[in-house]
């Protein structure tokens, strides 16, 4: 079992930011509301093996604070960020949350969740990108963690 003491099944948790990444991929492009996409991928099959709490706290937290974590992710980035790829964005928004608002999961495992969701979802180079992106980021907002 993948578990850690705390009873945080890793596994749930990587398929809810892999399926928190296609949500908020879909709610950036159609406009709808937030509660409206979780509602559409809550009822999805494979949501059943996902941890469905912290998928529905990632959304919800990148929606509520979406302007603080765009001016976050802006010293950082080489244009604005909403001209970053679709799939790269969702994926710093996403990370940017979790390093901001969850000091409980370590920021090694947000940039290398960060990292093999954009391997899979994102263009060729995506992930060096949003690896560069997400390294400056965390020493900024985790520099005492990042330190240690």
């Amino acid at each position: 079992m993948n578990q850690r003491p705390e009873g945080i099944d890793l596994a749930a948790r990587s398929r809810a930011r892999r399926r928190a990444l296609q949500a908020l991929y879909a709610w950036q492009l159609s406009g709808s509301h937030m509660t409206a996409v979780i509602e559409q991928f809550r009822h999805e099959q494979d949501m059943e093996v996902a941890d469905l709490g912290y998928f529905e706290d990632l959304l919800q937290g990148v929606a509520k604070h979406l302007n603080e974590l765009d001016e976050g992710l802006k010293p950082f980035v080489d244009r604005e960020v909403a001209q970053i790829d679709p799939i790269e964005r969702a994926v710093l928004r996403l990370a940017a949350y979790e390093l901001k608002f969850r000091p409980d999961v370590p920021y090694r495992v947000i940039l290398n969740e960060a990292i093999e969701v954009t391997k899979r979802f994102g263009a060729d180079h995506g992930h060096s990108y949003v690896n560069g992106v997400l390294d400056k980021l965390a020493t900024s907002w985790r520099a005492t963690e990042k330190r240690g």
